[in-house]
């Protein structure tokens, strides 16, 4: 059962990073590469809590809270910075 579940989550989160890779490539704006690059980390972010939660092991809280708060970060400063262009 765990081997089941492993492979779709495998399948979605590997969907999911090459539809965020190409939009990061073909993005027309900066805006929508910033946002595909989000998604990319945030695609990370799962699969690391996957491979956590699969083999039941906790040593990798510390790798997701860092992710976690650089993807926060990097979000709030190019939307800061993409605002002020704006303007």
């Amino acid at each position: 059962m765990i081997l089941i579940v492993a492979a779709v989550l495998t399948a979605l989160l590997s969907v999911t990073a090459l539809l965020a890779l190409i939009r990061l490539y073909r993005g027309p704006s900066l805006l929508d590469r910033v946002i595909a690059a989000d998604m990319l980390l945030a695609t990370m972010i799962g699969a690391v809590g996957a491979e956590a939660a699969i083999n039941r092991h906790s040593t990798t809280l510390p790798v997701l809270v860092v992710l976690s708060l650089l993807g926060f970060v990097g979000s709030v400063s190019l939307v800061r910075f993409a605002v002020r262009e704006q303007a």
